[in-house]
């Protein structure tokens, strides 16, 4: 299959799936007779507390800020020294990559920064992973952390997801994903290792990605990253304690529940969709409606002004940010 062919299924597969995931979101939400849906939506709008919203905003930049002098720290372990701003454009650029490509965004900003400061792309890619890295850590522990407070209703609301597997059945696809995994790896070895020219390629390629990968032992600062890497995701949490507390169906939920729905928030957005779409508009309400007892209506109305809310400001973001990096090119 040509690769241009397999680029455009793969792509239309995925809008496929998130518009069908959009589709049974609003599938739960149920209106009166004679009422639009959408007019629903726009009316919890109206009604949300928009200094809760506003301030969701400056901790969302804030969070962005610190990604971005968190991911400058890792470039100059490698030995390149970066400018702050040239880190936080190419941050926000990558965002809005993600909107379009999902994960396209972790490629994109390293290729925006070669264009402002002359990065090689196979170093800074090799720091990206290390912050994806970093940051599965901190969504695992606030996983735990969310399990240790709502155990009862966490496990309960798992066990109505409709992806159970028996213990031997979830060691077994485990097994065979695994077996499958390696295989291929060692064919596609065997088969780029016979061209010379491919082989030297991509020895050159891994050296740089594994500069990237070893810069976090060679941080002079390693508290301090540990920090920032804690902090950004404190910043995480309170976006959505902002939001929570925006709405009328929800401003009484406490500590305890915003965590909850931040780390099952989290994972939604971790799926392979632009942006968390979909996925998210599908997870989020059934554990607002399951856990909280929040009118389903009312829980899908909040995700979508939520999430539409959260995509405007990385669109905005990402978009003044491409076109500043774009001036800054065509200057230099």
């Amino acid at each position: 299959m040509p690769p241009r062919l397999k680029l455009v299924l793969q792509y239309t597969v995925i809008i496929l799936i998130t518009v069908l995931l959009i589709w049974f979101s609003l599938k739960g939400l149920t209106v009166s007779e004679g009422e639009n849906k959408w007019d629903y939506i726009l009316r919890t709008w109206k009604i949300a507390d928009k200094g809760w919203l506003m301030l969701m905003l400056g901790f969302a930049i804030m969070s962005h800020i610190i990604r971005a002098i968190r991911w400058k720290m890792l470039l100059s372990s490698t030995g390149n020294q970066v400018k702050l701003s040239n880190s936080f454009l190419s941050l926000m650029v990558g965002y809005l990559v993600n909107l379009v490509i999902p994960r396209g965004g972790e490629v994109s900003r390293c290729y925006n920064l070669y264009k402002l400061n002359k990065v090689p792309v196979d170093v800074s890619f090799g720091t990206v992973v290390v912050e994806r890295v970093v940051d599965l850590i901190c969504l695992a522990l606030l996983i735990i952390l969310a399990f240790v407070l709502e155990s009862k209703k966490l496990f309960a609301f798992v066990e109505t997801l409709p992806i159970q597997l028996s213990g031997s059945s979830k060691i077994k696809t485990i097994l065979y994903l695994g077996v499958v995994g390696l295989v291929s790896l060692v064919l596609l070895y065997i088969l780029l290792s016979r061209n010379k020219k491919i082989k030297a390629t991509l020895s050159k390629i891994w050296q740089g990605v594994k500069t990237g990968l070893l810069s976090v032992f060679r941080l002079k600062q390693k508290g301090l990253f540990i920090f920032y890497s804690l902090f950004i995701w404190f910043l995480y949490f309170f976006m959505s304690f902002c939001v929570i507390k925006a709405f009328p169906a929800t401003e009484h939920l406490g500590f305890s529940a915003v965590i909850s729905l931040f780390g099952i928030g989290s994972i939604a957005m971790a799926a392979p969709l632009p942006g968390g779409t979909g996925s998210y508009h599908v997870l989020v309400p059934q554990g607002l409606s399951f856990l909280y007892a929040i009118q389903l209506k009312d829980a899908v109305a909040l995700t979508f002004i939520f999430h539409g809310w959260q995509t405007f400001i990385m669109i905005i973001a990402g978009s003044v940010s491409l076109i500043i990096t774009t001036l800054l090119v065509r200057k230099s």
